[in-house]
């Protein structure tokens, strides 16, 4: 969430830098101006009536010890009538500030420079390749007819037992699934990450404060009964550790990874795209989050790259890095960059992970702060990454390594698994 200040003391630059996500903020940001007017007038009437009905309790008081009495209760009578005034000032108060807080819920975050201009996916620029494209025969095999040679993946199982987007992992495959995961939370702790088990399901004011309610796409789980939201990312329940938080500019920065299963509804999802693990209701993911300086963000951002780089380098996947453009970016994003691995099988690019810098965007929702050597108050910058998501990875790693011995494991998995050979 933006900050009001920030609107305010940059109205025109925001409404112009808001073109890069093909989006007109401009008749939200007046409103938002408007309503913090009228939040600042009803706040100063306020107080104003409060400061007199003080005066008058002072009078009172001192005309009671005076033996005044008949003075005394007509100023009673004149106290009442400000408290009605005051009570009905306070609610406007309070329905003011709800519905400003509910027109900033509604404007993204200001794209960094870097951000391309652009409609969609299309418009992304790649920044990176390493490796070579695989150029498989005919005979190669997409993953999901694989995961049913060698009896790894189980898609109809996961229909069975729950529905499409639910597969069941068995034997290797299941033991091939934590070793990426084992292998993924060892490289991040290595690089200084400390590692966190956190819930699965998340409180309203969880998903506030990171920005994925208010949920305009539906894409969350929803248990009605207990107003609980089952996960679609570990960057939801890591960052909002650190909700309501003041921290000390020396603990900055601040670093965490976690793994968890993530649940998307992904509404509107099918076709030939989405096959296999593609596309998923449940999936397993390693997160890396980070509290940072302002002043430090984007180099972190940068390390955070760098990071998810290398992972890629050792699993031996050739791959890209694309800088998304305005209109492909996240709603409280302010500069993100997607991993692509290659899929041999399908020739295609499927996206494992996003890197992302909020700057304060989220930390101001989350009313989370340092304090400074200035002695003063700031909001820190936060950021995630993928690190990565498992199912699209299993499946470049089944696609680009089968053989006629069978999938080929990676060597830097081989020490998690025991095998060498998945057949």
């Amino acid at each position: 969430m933006l900050q009001i200040s920030r609107l305010r003391n940059n109205k025109e630059a925001i409404i112009e830098a808001m073109k890069k996500r093909n989006f007109d903020a401009s008749d939200l940001i007046n409103h938002a101006i408007e309503l913090d007017d009228l939040r600042k007038k009803t706040q100063t009437d306020n107080d104003q009536l409060l400061a007199e009905m003080n005066k008058l309790s002072k009078e009172i008081g001192q005309l009671y010890k005076k033996g005044d009495r008949d003075t005394a209760e007509k100023l009673k009578i004149q106290t009442g009538h400000l408290k009605e005034q005051i009570k009905v000032l306070s609610q406007d108060l309070d329905r003011i500030k709800n519905e400003l807080q509910e027109v900033l819920y509604q404007i993204p975050n200001i794209p960094n420079k870097l951000v391309p201009y652009g409609k969609d996916e299309a418009d992304n620029q790649v920044v990176f390749e390493y490796g070579d494209i695989l150029h498989m025969t005919d005979e190669a095999l997409p993953h999901w007819e694989l995961a049913k040679k060698y009896d790894i993946i189980d898609f109809d199982l996961g229909n069975k037992i729950t529905g499409a987007g639910f597969p069941v992992y068995k034997g290797k495959g299941a033991k091939f699934q934590r070793a990426l995961i084992n292998y993924f939370l060892d490289k991040n702790e290595t690089a200084g990450y400390q590692e966190m088990q956190v819930p699965h399901l998340i409180n309203e004011a969880s998903g506030y404060g990171t920005g994925q309610l208010p949920d305009k796409e539906g894409q969350m789980y929803y248990v009605e009964r207990d107003n609980l939201y089952l996960i679609p990312t570990a960057e939801v329940p890591v960052t909002n550790l650190y909700r309501d938080q003041m921290l000390n500019e020396k603990d900055l920065p601040v670093k965490n990874t976690a793994y968890t299963p993530c649940f998307r509804r992904e509404a509107g999802s099918y076709g030939a795209h989405v096959r296999g693990l593609n596309r998923l209701h449940q999936f397993d993911k390693v997160e890396i989050v980070r509290l940072e300086h302002p002043e430090r963000s984007y180099q972190a951002l940068d390390e955070m790259v760098e990071h998810v780089k290398q992972i890629l380098i050792e699993l031996g996947l050739p791959f890209r890095i694309v800088r998304l453009c305005g209109g492909d970016l996240g709603f409280t994003s302010a500069l993100t960059y997607d991993f692509e691995v290659w899929s041999a099988a399908q020739k295609r690019w499927l996206e494992v992970s996003s890197v992302s810098n909020f700057e304060d965007f989220q930390a101001n929702r989350l009313k989370l702060r340092y304090k400074g050597a200035d002695g003063k108050k700031h909001l820190v910058h936060t950021l995630n990454g993928s690190s990565l998501a498992l199912p699209r990875v299993v499946a470049a790693l089944l696609e680009n390594y089968q053989t006629d011995k069978g999938i080929k494991v990676p060597e830097v998995l081989k020490n998690f698994l025991g095998f060498s050979y998945i057949n």
